[in-house]
């Protein structure tokens, strides 16, 4: 039987969403969107520092960031960016950056390497949560005072950044889960079989089991939040998102109650419905 989260027509899944909602034509018009936003955030702090948390997921959005910075000669050198997360061996190292999954790797690839030298930030401004320096990267945070932005994806059990959901035997409430910081964790069932379908064909055997990620308390102290979703997978999680309550067992629901938070979706996955 189908809960009123998946049954409702999408005005009315709209209207009695607990989040602000807009929908987009399509996945490429959100790379756009996405790239304009840093684009204009960083424009208009001038002299000011920005502080962007950068997913690897969605990342269609880099190239276009690059050739807006390049075309306007804009400088990052007062930028931090500082990644979400990275997969970790079983040694809970940081994985190895000639894996196919590595998200260095992929900022370098779809982002830093396109940017034209004069004009990238150094290296120690671009920024991924290190085991063993899980307390630098959230106490530099703090010491930088501000996050404009987080530009973000959702995973397909709710998960933003690396954020898992708790096991249901976790001794962990809703309000200690807000205030989670970097840590390095075992990454989902759900999350394993998703990604490791897309990213490796499926070789769930040899797909990294841990992780590290920034907290929910570093992703909530952003001035704005976007979440974006335009794949198929994600529409359930985006109807829980909108219309049930804020849980631990659904970690991107903490954003309801985040002042400037908004959902993104593509008018194909907007439509969709399955009964």
């Amino acid at each position: 039987m189908f809960t009123k989260t998946y049954s409702c027509p999408p005005d009315e899944f709209v209207k009695n969403s607990k989040i602000p909602i807009r929908v987009m034509e399509s996945e490429s018009a959100m790379y756009q969107e996405i790239a304009q936003i840093m684009f204009d955030t960083i424009k208009s702090n001038g002299d000011d520092k920005t502080v962007i948390i950068c997913p690897v997921g969605p990342i269609g959005q880099y190239p276009i960031f690059a050739e807006l910075v390049n075309k306007n000669k804009l400088s990052l050198k007062n930028c931090w960016f500082i990644n979400m997360d990275e997969y970790l061996d079983e040694d809970d190292k940081i994985i190895d950056y000639n894996n196919p999954l590595s998200f260095k790797a992929t900022m370098d690839r779809m982002l830093y390497s396109r940017i034209e030298g004069n004009l990238l930030m150094p290296e120690e401004q671009r920024l991924f949560p290190q085991p063993g320096k899980e307390k630098e990267i959230d106490e530099l945070i703090e010491k930088l005072g501000k996050v404009d932005c987080v530009l973000t994806g959702v995973g397909i059990n709710g998960h933003i950044a690396f954020n898992e959901p708790p096991e249901k035997d976790d001794f962990i409430t809703d309000e200690e889960y807000k205030n989670t910081n970097t840590r390095c964790l075992d990454i989902s069932r759900e999350t394993i079989t998703r990604n490791g379908s897309g990213k490796i064909l499926g070789a769930l055997d040899i797909f990294p089991k841990r992780c590290i990620t920034l907290g929910m308390k570093q992703l909530l102290k952003a001035k704005t939040i976007k979440v974006y979703l335009y794949c198929d997978w994600q529409w359930g999680i985006m109807r829980k998102m909108a219309l049930e309550g804020e849980t631990r067992f659904a970690p991107v629901t903490f954003l309801q109650s985040h002042p400037n938070a908004e959902m993104v979706v593509t008018e194909e996955l907007y439509n969709n419905m399955i009964v």
